[in-house]
């Protein structure tokens, strides 16, 4: 089996892999990360899955991805938009996105990934969203020393020039919406200030 990065860098994305990778489904063909930076995700998916494919917008993000994947021929990366990319419907086993999300519109993005997902498959995204309650302030809160301390233990840093937005939407108006167009899907909202949407499509 091939090893990870030997010495990966970690931030609160990062932070999220684990959960990630326990979601591939057993046997997995095919993996689309969306939003994939520079690739390590996917690279970490190629353990898990038969052929994995990464999509980004950025030129700088998908060299960069390119470069870090010269001796795993089963990755392949796409630069371009995921809304309007050339990509298989109905072609993924697995499908996730790492706070990419909130770049595109929320809705045509999850509605795409659900045309993507064949049948039985699994779609896990994690994203950011903006506190708007009075209960979002205080989580918030509550976590923001335990965020900061386990920045600095674990040398919080992103790849340079990693594209970075503000959300829009909040974390109430993020679970209506994905209820609405992924019927019981799983919604958590984790300590460092990410949330995760986990749904399987019916129909294997």
């Amino acid at each position: 089996m091939r090893q990870a990065d030997p010495k990966p860098y970690w931030n609160t994305n990062v932070a999220r892999h684990p959960g990630i990778l326990r979601a591939v489904p057993e046997g997995c063909g095919d993996t689309l990360d969306i939003g994939c930076g520079d690739g390590l995700l996917a690279r970490k998916l190629t353990e898990r899955a038969k052929r994995v494919t990464g999509i980004d917008n950025s030129p700088q993000m998908i060299t960069r991805a390119r470069e870090l994947a010269a001796d795993h021929p089963d990755l392949t990366f796409v630069e371009g938009d995921f809304l309007t990319a050339d990509l298989p419907t109905a072609g993924y086993d697995f499908i996730c996105s790492v706070s990419a999300i909130h770049h595109m519109n929320f809705e045509a993005t999850l509605t795409r990934m659900r045309q993507m997902l064949r049948p039985g498959g699994t779609l896990m995204v994690v994203g950011l969203a903006r506190e708007t309650t009075p209960a979002e302030w205080a989580a918030t809160i509550a976590a923001a020393p335990i965020v900061r301390i386990t920045k600095v233990l674990r040398r919080a840093h992103s790849p340079e020039g990693m594209p970075a937005t503000d959300p829009q939407m909040s974390y109430g108006q993020v679970r209506a919406a994905a209820r609405l167009l992924l019927p019981g899907m799983r919604y958590r909202r984790h300590v460092l200030r990410r949330y995760s949407l986990t749904w399987e499509k019916p129909g294997r």
